[in-house]
């Protein structure tokens, strides 16, 4: 399976802690096998070695959360990114209102599915494009 990031596409195993065959044996750290670390000296390759095992617990986590928790939070990320636009100073109307319909997509895309957390989204969106049409209704603010 791949992954798109910005920096391209990355192989992401499906097994979240593959069997390691590399040459570090049984306690290798899952996803060492993706680098080599045979070069670096033991500090680095201890630091290496405790970063890898921090993603894949991090990455285990994340698989635990019910996805909608995981949704909600992203779409209350983009939130806190509109509400940053709307109180800079100066504002930035077209920031703003970029989060303001990523938000929107998310939450009424995806209605009904969105668990516990939905009223509360629907609610901080509302609120997000209130604040938003009260700065620029009737000035040049949607220019900046």
């Amino acid at each position: 399976m791949t992954l798109w990031t910005p920096g391209g596409e990355h192989h992401v195993p499906r097994d979240p802690q593959p069997e390691s065959t590399g040459a570090a044996g049984d306690d290798a750290v899952p996803g060492a096998e993706q680098f080599d670390l045979e070069d670096l000296d033991p500090e680095e390759r201890e630091r290496a070695e405790a970063i890898l095992a921090e993603l894949a617990a991090a990455r285990e986590r994340l698989a635990a959360a019910p996805p909608e928790v995981v949704v909600a939070n992203h779409a209350m990320g983009l939130y806190e990114l509109g509400a940053i636009h709307l109180t800079a100073d100066p504002p930035y109307p077209a920031a703003a209102r970029l989060a303001i319909d990523a938000m929107g997509m998310l939450v009424e895309g995806l209605a009904g599915r969105l668990g516990d957390s939905e009223p509360t989204l629907r609610e901080a969106l509302q609120s997000l494009r209130m604040v938003y049409v009260q700065q620029t209704s009737g000035s040049d603010a949607e220019a900046g």
